[in-house]
């Protein structure tokens, strides 16, 4: 309890820092290049009540949502084959050094080219890019499997579902957890590229505008507002689910 309320009160002195050398740094910097806190929390405010903040955020989230299963399944099922299977590995690993190196920009510019400038496109874009490093981080954990847990299951003769459940995904959860925490923190980013280049909606979509018109306040306030939505996820959904899924562990 201690721990916790410790820990409560350095991330509080932690942000308040933040907003202090920002404040201080909004005194002697020319108001258009860095607006103060108050000015940005205005804009955030004004966003909000035109309920543009909400629209946007929202399709934002909803990109980040469905690329982001996509990237863990596709990625976490190849990942685990290859680290079981040498010959797939083998055959693969050319493709995953290429997928790893492929700069993200240039997969977005081909897919809005081969596909058009759709949801499909952007969905696919930011999935791509995502996947090879899912796949990297399954294809350790499935190599780190102890084989001798794997056969006294298969001398026991247990059924596929408890095999994976006791067996094999006690042994792949840090991997899993690592790579959705990566993927979660990489595909965000990445949507708001592909928004910016080829969507007429979402938060990537908002800052371009802001750009054109050089707003800072108004990139600064959608900035802040989804990186803040994006810690709220991660307090409130991904650790608690973290902490349950240690304990059945």
């Amino acid at each position: 309890m201690e721990s916790n309320r410790s820990s409560a009160i350095l991330r509080i002195a932690s942000v308040a820092l933040f907003f202090l050398i920002w404040k201080i740094s909004s005194l002697f910097i020319n108001i258009e290049l860095l607006p103060s806190p108050e000015e940005v929390l205005s804009k955030i405010i004004e966003e909000a009540k035109s309920k543009d903040l909400f629209f946007h955020t929202f399709i934002t989230l909803k990109r980040v949502f469905i690329a982001f299963i996509i990237a863990m399944f596709i990625g976490t099922f190849f990942g685990i084959y290859m680290g079981r299977n040498e010959k797939l590995n083998t055959f693969l690993d050319d493709w995953l050094v290429l997928g790893l190196n492929v700069p993200a920009l240039v997969i977005i510019i081909l897919c809005y080219v081969w596909f058009g400038l759709n949801e499909v496109a952007a969905i696919l874009a930011v999935s791509l890019n995502k996947i090879p490093m899912v796949a990297v981080i399954m294809r350790e954990g499935a190599r780190s499997i102890e084989n001798d847990y794997v056969e006294v299951a298969k001398f026991y003769k247990i059924n596929n579902k408890k095999f994976f459940f006791k067996v094999i995904f006690p042994q792949l959860y840090p991997y899993l957890l690592s790579s959705a925490r990566s993927g979660l923190s990489l595909i965000w980013k990445i949507v708001l590229v592909v928004e910016l280049l080829g969507r007429s909606n979402g938060v990537g979509f908002k800052l371009y505008g802001f750009f054109q018109f050089f707003d800072i306040s108004g990139i600064l306030a959608y900035t802040l507002a989804f990186v803040f939505l994006i810690i709220v996820i991660e307090f409130t959904l991904v650790r608690p689910f973290e902490k349950k899924i240690s304990v059945w562990r």
